[in-house]
């Protein structure tokens, strides 16, 4: 049996968490979610020129490379960094765009209303991250670590913990009667310790005990 090319390998993985495939490219905006989720995530790889169900199409590369170049600077903070190759198979070019997990997240993407918004990859979909995992980001970058003191908002979580394995955002909001901002604070600076973990998910997140600890 004849070996697979490279390209042709790639196809035979299909769409997953560090892969993407991509009939073309129409708007830059929407591609630009899809290199702020990879950058945000463990990094990732488009493949543009390919359909949802593996079929080559074929692109033209300086448009399609044009695109990517919008999306990168124009509509991502901060921008994203990528590399890029074309290929030719079948008689047809397909253009690969490897983006690499980032130390500079969160990355935002500027959506219509000039709204930036974040995403990460889960699976082979973009999703939008939310307040925790955005303040998590941001508290990782900081080259102090994270000073807690156990007060009843945490009692009250851990309370909570007793009662669900798992929790959302909102259980814990109500849960101990306080403030988004205060359960978001409270959640980002336990997973930046390790105590608890944040299992991202579409539409909510679950916030659970670390089993590792």
């Amino acid at each position: 049996m004849k070996k697979p090319s490279y390209i042709q390998a790639l196809i035979l993985e299909g769409e997953h968490q560090q892969q993407d495939f991509k009939f073309g490219i129409t708007d830059s905006r929407k591609i630009a979610r899809s290199l702020v989720a990879f950058a945000n995530t463990n990094g990732g790889r488009l493949l543009i020129g390919i359909k949802d169900n593996g079929v080559i199409a074929g692109v033209r590369s300086e448009e399609e490379f044009y695109m990517i170049e919008s999306a990168a600077h124009l509509y991502s903070r901060p921008e994203i960094r990528f590399e890029s190759k074309v290929w030719k198979e079948e008689g047809k070019t397909v253009l690969e765009v490897w983006v690499p997990p980032s130390p500079l997240r969160p990355h935002f993407v500027k959506e219509e209303a000039g709204v930036w918004q974040a995403y990460v990859r889960m699976k082979d979909e973009n999703i939008q991250a939310d307040e925790v995992l955005i303040a998590v980001w941001q508290k990782m970058k900081q080259k102090k670590g994270a000073l807690i003191r156990y007060t009843n908002i945490e009692e009250e979580l851990f309370r909570l913990f007793q009662t669900k394995d798992q929790i959302t955002l909102n259980d814990f909001r109500k849960g101990a009667r306080i403030t988004s901002k205060q359960a978001i604070e409270t959640l980002a600076n336990l997973i930046v310790l390790r105590v608890i973990d944040q299992v991202v998910a579409a539409p909510e997140s679950l916030f659970r005990i670390n089993p590792g600890e």
